[in-house]
């Protein structure tokens, strides 16, 4: 692959963590949003916030996060939609003259948009307004769909295709001479106005609007909530009944995989390293549970050396006629394709990392942490880093073992959902079971599997028969035991 600039490198990703009145709440560790085909299952469940401006929308979203007690929530709001103005625009917003409370000051088709993608479990990009300068950031935040997304904001009943995306629509009902102290203070002390041009827009813009757009809409609503964040018993209700819809979408993909009867013949989109006397002398070294640790590293690189230079065999080429040194025309191959990015599961699949770098020049990595829920047994995406024009590349998706298929598939959804195309994908793992092979092939029949054995069966622990030695647990990860020594020890996110 050509050599690629490091201003292209990995995208910022919005903190896992949400901050309420009386705790953090973190927010990664996101179950599958899809079933066992590779499908989407289940839609997130919206919760649609409106109400006056300052009438406490924040206040109680951020209640109902915290009554709801679920850690995959998403907050979304309408603020950081504003349209982008133009300079005659900002010299009216300078002035206190442009009117932001009205529904044309919004950008509906964006966020119609990045709602719907959000409701579907995919990662979207959110604005970042300045309401100080009136303009949007350069840099956008990312965020990751969700079991329970609350979007809020003045005018979100106001538009019929967001109205059809909310599955719950509740209505913040504040006395208006609290909403306007709420908005002085706030408007002052927060976003650097002079109390003058807060009431004159509040006169102007802010009470007009609510009388003719917003307070008509709370006919629209499910629940009215006089009082705003102080109605605890409103809120209960809302948190009882969004805790009843999510119990009706639990899903448990692992275990459909688990318990599939897979007794058809190894997808076409395998292939498997030639069993050279070579390759089957590593095996026999990495398997042995015997074979010492230092053995074990060594063998194991070099067998992860070969599958990736097969796996690489895979990736689209065109004839090319170079010059040699001589003066004579060579007739050879060079990749066809704009880049390629190698992406790791977390721990384990960052074995992998060196012996990408080793023989692909450049090549970008990408991380993925999917680690097993211990009380449920599912796999739950905790941590994502990808490049942030990843869906222009081939991508190589490594991992040590794949079992059941579980977090493979996890990590392919995640691809896809970041618009990486599904036959530009190559899953590369040093050991697979016949079940995991199945499971990923049925569910993404495009994506290149790419293994140097597969094994026939799994135990009651659901870890790969015959498997590789004792060892191999610990030095991919999996038993959560460090096997790196110091000089090798991967990187780590901080997450």
């Amino acid at each position: 692959a050509p050599r690629r600039k490091s201003n292209t490198l990995l995208s910022k990703t919005e903190p896992p963590l949400l901050r309420t009145g009386t705790r953090t709440i973190y927010t990664a560790g996101r179950p599958p949003w899809y079933d066992e085909h590779g499908a989407q299952s289940k839609e997130a469940f919206v919760i649609g916030l409106c109400g006056g401006s300052a009438s406490g929308k924040t206040t109680v979203a951020n209640k109902i996060i915290e009554a709801l007690d679920v850690p995959w929530v998403v907050l979304l709001s309408m603020d950081s939609f504003y349209k982008v103005l133009s300079p005659e625009e900002q010299a009216l917003a300078a002035s206190n003259d442009y009117n932001f409370d009205h529904p044309a000051a919004f950008d509906c088709e964006l966020l119609v948009t990045t709602l719907r993608k959000l409701k579907q479990g995919k990662s979207v990009k959110i604005p970042v307004y300045d309401f100080t300068t009136h303009r949007r950031q350069k840099d956008w935040k990312n965020l990751y769909g969700a079991s329970v997304i609350i979007f809020e904001g003045i005018m979100s009943f106001a538009d019929k295709e967001l109205l059809q995306l909310l599955d719950m629509k509740i209505f913040v009902d504040t006395d208006s001479d609290i909403r306007l102290v709420r908005r002085l203070r706030r408007d002052i002390t927060e976003r650097g106005r002079d109390i003058e041009g807060v009431i004159k827009q509040y006169n102007k813009f802010v009470k007009p609007a609510f009388e003719q757009y917003i307070e008509p809409t709370m006919r629209l609503a499910d629940i009215v909530v006089p009082r705003g964040g102080g109605n605890m018993v409103a809120i209960d209700l809302i948190v009882q009944h969004v805790h009843s819809q999510l119990e009706e979408r639990e899903l448990s993909v692992r275990a459909l995989l688990a318990s599939a009867q897979q007794t058809q013949p190894l997808p076409q989109t395998l292939s498997v390293l030639e069993s050279t006397p070579q390759v089957r002398g590593l095996h026999t070294i990495i398997r042995n549970k015997d074979t010492s640790r230092d053995e074990f590293i060594f063998y194991s690189k070099r067998l992860m050396r070969l599958l990736i230079e097969h796996a690489l065999t895979f990736l689209p080429s065109q004839p090319c006629v170079v010059q040699t040194p001589q003066g004579h025309e060579y007739e050879g191959s060079s990749y066809n394709g704009r880049g390629i990015t190698g992406v790791s599961i977390l721990r384990a699949g960052e074995t992998m990392e060196p012996a990408l770098r080793a023989v692909c020049k450049d090549v970008r990595i990408g991380k993925i942490l999917i680690q097993t829920n211990l009380d449920s047994g599912e796999p739950e995406l905790h941590y994502l880093r990808l490049p942030k024009d990843i869906s222009e590349d081939h991508v190589i998706l490594m991992d040590s073992t794949v079992s059941t298929g579980a977090a493979a598939m996890m990590a392919v959804r995640v691809l896809l959902d970041h618009e990486v195309q599904e036959d530009k994908i190559v899953l590369v793992s040093l050991l697979m079971a016949e079940l995991g092979v199945h499971s990923v092939a049925y569910a993404f029949p495009k994506v290149k599997i790419i293994t140097s054995a597969v094994d026939k069966s799994l135990d009651d622990n659901l870890h790969v028969i015959p498997g590789i030695g004792d060892f191999g647990d610990r030095y991919f990860g999996t038993d959560g035991f460090d096997g790196w020594s110091d000089e090798e020890e991967p990187h780590q996110p901080s997450y």
